[in-house]
């Protein structure tokens, strides 16, 4: 299952984005999104989601 995050929450700072081993975060216009066909809870890679670990805005939830 995909995270999401909050657009009201977000802050666009791309910490989520650098953070993601999947390429699954990008910017889109001030605010980051998450594909969910990429997004795989970094499983295989991480405990928890890395975007959700290191966003200062906590704008990042389970979907």
């Amino acid at each position: 299952m995909a995270m999401t995050i909050d657009a009201d929450a977000c802050t666009a700072c791309g910490t989520c984005e650098d953070d993601c081993p999947n390429g699954a975060i990008r910017m889109k216009g001030d605010t980051c999104i998450i594909n969910a066909a990429l997004c795989n809870e970094c499983d295989g890679f991480a405990d928890e989601p890395r975007c959700l670990m290191g966003c200062p805005a906590d704008a990042i939830l389970p979907a």
